[in-house]
């Protein structure tokens, strides 16, 4: 993943509510909306749109045309390839076991989100676990384990029911192993509970 940086202010849009800390480093054309805040150290790649009331954190890495929606908090140690979709109040943790008295800053797991992957609305992520790229996490999941590419998974915690294909739509495979997105006619190959796109 790679990310032109433009710490031009005039290169991308903050709403006047939105609060921005020295340091970050924010692609053109990204658009940031109401009450957001964006810590020090954060990147956001170009074109990306941060809805209202969403928390970036130091250090935290989105590629290009991210879109993050409302009331969403993205905390240190999470890294989103182009093209992620983060769906409302969806939220990702950091430390495994959380102690108000106890500071575990130093203890932070990493989240990596491949390209293209959707995680939906009020879906949590807990830390450690990277999601595949293009794979669809449906609302309300609780992802505590790996999700592989094009994999779908839903429920609490979450449980893989299928696979999707690029554009969002559920892939139904053969005896072969063989599928098609029913909206792009891309083509993908199950082997070994591994999905590709062959064309």
């Amino acid at each position: 993943m790679q990310i032109e940086q433009t710490p031009m202010k005039t290169h991308y849009f903050a709403h006047p509510t939105a609060l921005i800390d020295e340091g970050c480093t924010i692609g053109k054309g990204t658009k940031i909306w109401h009450f957001s805040h964006l810590m020090p150290d954060s990147i956001l790649g170009e074109n990306c749109n941060i809805g209202q009331n969403v928390v970036i954190s130091p250090g935290v890495v989105l590629g290009k045309n991210v879109k993050v929606q409302n009331n969403v908090s993205i905390y240190t140690g999470v890294i989103c390839d182009d093209d992620v979709f983060l769906g409302p109040s969806m939220v990702f943790t950091n430390v495994i076991n959380p102690r108000s008295a106890v500071n575990r800053k130093s203890e932070y797991s990493k989240t990596h989100v491949g390209k293209g992957a959707s995680i939906g609305a009020n879906a949590t992520i807990v830390c450690g676990h990277d999601i595949g790229e293009f794979a669809f996490i449906g609302a309300g999941a609780v992802v505590t384990k790996t999700v592989p590419p094009f994999a779908l998974v839903i429920g609490n915690p979450a449980r893989q029911t299928g696979w999707m294909s690029e554009f969002g739509h559920k892939l139904e495979f053969d005896k072969d192993g063989n599928a098609a997105c029913n909206e792009s006619g891309q083509k993908y190959k199950l082997e070994n509970n591994f999905v590709k796109r062959v064309s």
